[in-house]
């Protein structure tokens, strides 16, 4: 496991000014008057992910005065990043939680947070989430509706629980470029909280020969590429687990006349960054950690920072040279990002390099962690 250098508060009235402006996307050089047009770029796509969105009460309070004391409001907490997720193509979040009761929301134990989350992250940008997690079933069933119901109110789509069996069987399908692209989701767990009655199809929960069955049916029902989320790991531990790494093993083996019947695996649940790996030819991020989430106490009982630190995955795939072939992914980046407690927004760490030695310790150490099983090797890059 990586050693953990300390953390110090983040700085940000400048740096979210320098991180929402860092983030835009790179000019395009303009062509000379007369020159021949450049050949057109392959129809690929960019696919970019982050970890867990967790209101605990802070989070809450702090919306409800982005809000000015009159609901919630979402949208300020993540600006920074609005940038990068808009420039996606494809853009996939993580709720962690389900949503309250009007008016009704808790932060830790049972999380039910405001269905106003749903809005912010379609102003964000976000195309879909993934819904199954161990706090899916905290309200039962009424919980994971008002989820969906909000969800789908803010043309948000979503893979991981459900309101029906018919909702449970169908395919999180999505159109990126010209691609195809079916999300699945699952989790390993629901502390324990029991499916409700007469509904096993509620959440998903983590089966090997049922994630490799439903990849098939994606693919069957006209999917190019096959993302499966996976809230999975030991929690606080920024080294993959033993059943992560042969999960991921297991996964990305599984193939069809050849072809990988899964195209990227996306990682949550662990609170803190954890190493991307190409495993079998197919990229893997282990645990992309918290996006947002309150101050958070570890395993010992001691408040650990590493709960405000994580990565947006971006992935760049090439359609195939011939039909029936893989989308590869020709480019694989990733971006540090934390989310600053005194502030109550999330920070692009590159982007507001400069802006204290403590963000670039931060930084590196995110850097080190998801480079840590040799990604580096297989291309990966952290971008800027």
């Amino acid at each position: 496991m990586i050693t953990r250098r300390r953390q110090t508060t983040l700085v940000l009235a400048a740096v979210l000014v320098a991180a929402a402006a860092s983030c835009q996307a790179q000019d395009r050089p303009t062509r000379p008057a007369g020159h021949p047009a450049a050949p057109a770029a392959p129809p690929g796509f960019t696919l970019v992910a982050t970890g867990d969105v967790l209101p605990h009460s802070s989070i809450i309070e702090r919306a409800h005065s982005d809000a000015g004391g009159n609901g919630y409001d979402f949208r300020p907490m993540l600006a920074a990043v609005q940038p990068v997720v808009t420039a996606a193509d494809l853009a996939i979040c993580h709720v962690g939680t389900v949503y309250g009761p009007d008016g009704d929301y808790t932060g830790y134990p049972i999380v039910e947070y405001p269905p106003q989350v749903a809005g912010g992250l379609a102003a964000t940008g976000y195309d879909a989430c993934a819904t199954a997690s161990n706090h899916t079933l905290d309200d039962g069933a009424a919980g994971i509706h008002r989820t969906l119901d909000a969800l789908d109110r803010a043309g948000v789509r979503h893979a991981g629980s459900a309101r029906t069996a018919e909702e449970a069987s169908s395919v999180t399908l999505m159109r990126a470029g010209t691609a195809k692209v079916a999300q699945l989701a699952y989790t390993n767990d629901a502390n324990g909280f029991p499916l409700p009655q007469g509904e096993p199809w509620a959440v998903n929960l983590i089966d090997p020969a049922r994630i490799v069955a439903d990849a098939r049916a994606a693919r069957k029902a006209g999917a190019d590429v096959v993302v499966v989320s996976l809230h999975w790991g030991t929690e606080w531990q920024d080294a993959p687990d033993e059943r992560q790494l042969s999960l991921s093993k297991q996964l990305t083996a599984s193939r069809t006349n050849g072809r990988p019947d899964i195209d990227l695996i996306l990682g949550t649940h662990t609170h803190v960054p954890q190493a991307y790996e190409k495993v079998n030819g197919t990229w893997v991020v282990y645990g992309m950690g918290d996006q947002i989430a309150g101050g958070t106490f570890n395993h010992q009982g001691v408040l650990d920072p590493r709960g405000n630190e994580s990565t947006i995955g971006r992935f760049t795939f090439t359609p195939p040279a011939h039909p029936g072939g893989r989308w590869e992914v020709t480019k694989a980046e990733f971006i540090p990002q934390a989310f600053d407690l005194d502030a109550g927004r999330v920070v692009n760490l590159n982007a507001a390099l400069g802006q204290g030695a403590q963000v670039g310790g931060v930084r590196d150490w995110i850097r080190d962690v998801v480079l840590s099983r040799g990604a580096a090797k297989d291309g990966l890059v952290m971008a800027q």
